[in-house]
């Protein structure tokens, strides 16, 4: 439900405003002068509608604040004082739109809903360019191992093919980059690689974000939707952590691996799909199967050609090449000169056991980085303490389980407004807490729902 900022001296203005918004629908905040406007501004306003006479200032002010920190905030401003040279001033200041007062409530809602939806369509054309440049992006596979090379060889015998790929491996290791990998170089390259984390998604929502929706199908469905396996139709879809997809819809993805159909949740019409199915877990799928929380047919079909990708513990040679590239990519994300790094630092990068793998490396990397202000790096840039912070057997349990906590539930959070695309109100009900908390959450963690 969408958050409508609307600000005005006069009270009733306000309360006849709240009540036709509330009306179509949507969540208000109020403030009665400029600064009080200023101080509600955040990421989960959705759109403004200004006053431009304000007891102390101009709601152009206000535009021009919104504009500067939510580049696509829209926000309309209404004034019993029009002039084409307000109007104008307005909009060249970023305002949406300028309606003189007295104005249609009908006119006004309708001029919103429009802004909003022109904001979604702006910020999901961003997103879209971004990843269909991803699309086309071959992933760099750093490594020198024996064992990496014949992952590499592993990749391009079976890219070409549209044969069912299972990547094994810890958490860290790129079981993503080499699906990616497998996906570019294959004759897909040029349509979409479709990536869901199945145990992030509740598991009263996966079926229908796999498969997609009917209108009617359940409260709130109010339109049809696609899932992932039509929205990857001629490309790709990677099931990440495939050995937490819940027993009761294993069966309907065997059948979309054997037959290439599925019917859409609330749905009696087969879809027929062409993707080629690449999965990954970090679970011995196998010891899954006989606890009974993973089908063996599934696991047959599914397990066709296997990669497994070894913990970084086990492939030292691969994290000096690691660490360079790491350190080159870093120092043009941060604009500085690329830096050599140290015999000492070399040493100490080979000497850790990494338990997360290339993600952990990679962290490690950034975090000197951006200390790095010599033409080299050391390891006496960190503390020893800070290496091991993640491992410090001083650190008191209770503060562990505190960060621990916190991480996960911010982690919770951002999984669920993007699977509701920033839907709050809707993010709020999955994870049954109220609006409020919801939004004091938000804050505090500092989560970007832009």
């Amino acid at each position: 439900m969408a958050l409508i900022l609307l600000v005005d001296d006069k009270r009733s203005m306000v309360r006849m405003l709240e009540e036709a918004f509330r009306a179509e629908g949507y969540d208000t905040l109020y403030a009665y002068n400029l600064r009080e406007s200023i101080s509600k501004l955040s990421p989960h306003i959705d759109a403004i509608v200004v006053d431009l006479k304000l007891p102390d200032g101009e709601g152009i002010e206000l535009v021009k604040i919104a504009k500067e920190h939510y580049p696509f905030l829209p926000v309309i401003v209404i004034t019993a004082y029009a002039t084409i040279e307000k109007a104008v001033s307005a909009v060249k200041e970023g305002a949406y739109d300028f309606i003189q007062k007295p104005f249609d409530v009908e006119q006004l809602t309708h001029t919103v809903k429009r802004a909003i939806k022109e904001r979604e369509l702006r910020r999901e054309n961003i997103s879209l360019k971004t990843q269909f440049r991803s699309f086309f992006e071959e992933p760099l596979l750093v490594g020198q191992s024996e064992v990496w090379q014949n992952i590499l060889r592993q990749i391009d015998l079976v890219a070409p093919l549209k044969t069912t790929v299972l990547i094994k491996g810890e958490s860290g290791t790129g079981k993503e980059l080499v699906a990616r990998a497998i996906h570019t170089r294959g004759p897909r390259a040029k349509s979409s690689f479709i990536t869901i984390n199945c145990p992030a998604v509740p598991k009263d929502l996966l079926e229908s974000e796999l498969f997609g929706y009917e209108k009617g199908a359940f409260t709130g469905a109010t339109e049809s939707k696609p899932g992932r396996f039509e929205l990857a139709n001629k490309g790709t879809i990677f099931l990440d952590e495939i050995g937490d997809l819940d027993i009761s819809l294993q069966s309907k993805l065997l059948r979309v691996l054997e037959y290439g159909e599925f019917e859409r949740v609330g749905g009696v019409k087969s879809i027929k799909v062409d993707v080629r199915v690449i999965a990954a877990t970090n679970k011995d799928i196998e010891e899954e199967i006989k606890k009974g929380k993973f089908r063996e047919d599934l696991f047959f079909r599914i397990n066709v050609f296997p990669i497994y990708i070894p913990p970084l513990r086990e492939r030292k040679e691969d994290i000096l090449p690691l660490a360079e590239h790491f350190v080159r990519l870093y120092a043009e994300e941060l604009k500085k000169e690329v830096p050599s790094i140290s015999d000492e630092m070399k040493a100490f990068l080979l000497s850790q056991d990494w338990k997360g793998n290339v993600r952990e490396l990679k962290n490690t990397i950034e975090r000197y980085m951006i200390l790095c202000d010599k033409a080299i790096i050391t390891p006496d840039m960190i503390s020893v303490q800070n290496h091991n912070e993640c491992y410090s057997d001083y650190t008191p349990l209770k503060d562990i389980v505190k960060a621990s906590t916190g991480a996960a539930e911010k982690h919770k959070i951002i999984e669920t407004l993007r699977l509701t695309k920033g839907n709050k109100l809707k993010a709020s009900k999955l994870l049954k807490v109220s609006y409020k908390t919801l939004l004091t959450k938000i804050k505090n963690y500092g989560i970007d729902t832009e």
